[in-house]
């Protein structure tokens, strides 16, 4: 929790108020507060506005307090933004990014082929929109899903590749056609890619989200239930920064989805000439620190080396390769991630979350 929130919480605290404090977010320098008033009467609701906005100007004067009152319980939780399931998919896994450029898209790429190689049955979905990069990454360009009727009822058929099923907007596109598209067009977009298609039994479905917080993370959790998010950063602190709202946005109480770890993708730089040197171009241990800050787990580093660039451009992510060292990496990160998940599992209600129960390839 930030110092910021904590002072605010002291301020509701010295009012005797803060049973009645349902939701509290920072962003920059506005506090937005969800108060239950403990009367339906409007002069108490107006009493209840006036001592807080005059208390938070007193105390926290260098803060814009943007304040809604509801009338209800104090112990009713504010509804979550949940969607339905999609049939015979177990688990919903959103991989994302503070900021582009980070590798998320490739990190997502060899996830799905690491968790096929360890048994699991897995999909990808590319819900970056704007900026589709899975059909290039499983040497698919140009390829496109075809129909096929389930119950009667018409649906796509994902495109598979080395055993991963997927769907992307790249697949509608021609690869020199520009995507230019208001938040409402995008996410009905990729409200079709979800609901019209037909996945099949999936232990795993990954989505690739685009780098950021906005329109389309709201959709996806919108949409299905998401069981964890992952979060990729590069070491520097400009990534970092992001990192934070990234996995505030998962932790906000309306979304509520849990941060199973966070990646350091391009950790260090290992010239292929000299396989055991190591140089922290981007900084040390960046992305490992801010997990422990933010007390959530770190799920692992992955080097910066040429072979997982050419594996990329020429559609067959290097975690496919055996016994390599970026092979290797993609492995215990993946078996982290699936270990993260269980716990989560675990410690939540059975209705927020899908339970593993095959851990095929883990020990």
């Amino acid at each position: 929790m930030s110092d910021i929130k904590k002072q605010a919480i002291g301020v509701l605290e010295q009012l005797g108020l803060e049973k009645w404090m349902q939701n509290i977010q920072v962003m920059g320098n506005e506090i937005m507060l969800d108060m239950v008033s403990h009367s339906p009467a409007m002069h108490e609701r107006k009493r209840l506005e006036r001592a807080l906005k005059i208390t938070f100007e007193e105390q926290m004067p260098d803060y814009s307090l943007k304040l809604r009152i509801l009338v209800d319980s104090p112990e009713k939780k504010p509804d979550e933004i949940k969607g339905a399931p999609i049939p015979g998919v177990a688990n919903i896994i959103a991989i994302a990014s503070g900021k582009g450029g980070v590798g998320k898209s490739t990190v997502t790429a060899n996830l799905a082929v690491t968790l096929l190689k360890m048994g699991f049955k897995v999909g990808l979905l590319d819900a970056d929109i704007y900026g589709p990069s899975q059909p290039t990454m499983f040497d698919v360009e140009g390829e496109q899903p075809h129909s096929v009727k389930v119950n009667g009822i018409s649906k796509m058929k994902p495109i598979e590749s080395y055993g991963v099923k997927l769907l992307s907007i790249g697949f509608f596109a021609a690869m020199d056609q520009a995507v230019v598209w208001r938040g409402p067009m995008a996410s009905k977009a990729l409200t079709q890619l979800i609901r019209d298609a037909h996945w099949g039994e999936l232990d795993f479905l990954l989505v690739d989200l685009p780098p950021g917080t906005g329109d389309i993370h709201l959709s996806i959790v919108q949409q299905v239930p998401i069981t964890g998010a992952v979060i990729v950063s590069t070491p520097q602190n400009v990534a970092l920064a992001d990192v934070r709202k990234g996995v505030g946005m998962f932790r906000m109480d309306a979304i509520n989805v849990p941060v199973l770890g966070i990646v350091e993708n391009m950790a260090y730089f290992t010239p292929k000439e000299l396989p055991d040197n190591k140089y922290y171009i981007f900084g040390k241990d960046g992305a490992k620190n801010m997990a422990e800050q933010l007390e959530i787990p770190f799920l692992g580093e992955i080097p910066l080396v040429q072979s997982i660039r050419e594996a990329s451009d020429v559609g067959r992510p290097a975690a496919l390769q055996d016994n390599t060292p970026v092979s290797v990496n993609y492995e215990k990160i993946t078996q982290n991630m699936v270990e993260s998940l269980v716990q989560r599992n675990e410690n939540m209600p059975p209705t927020e979350a899908v339970r593993i129960t095959t851990m095929a390839g883990c020990s």
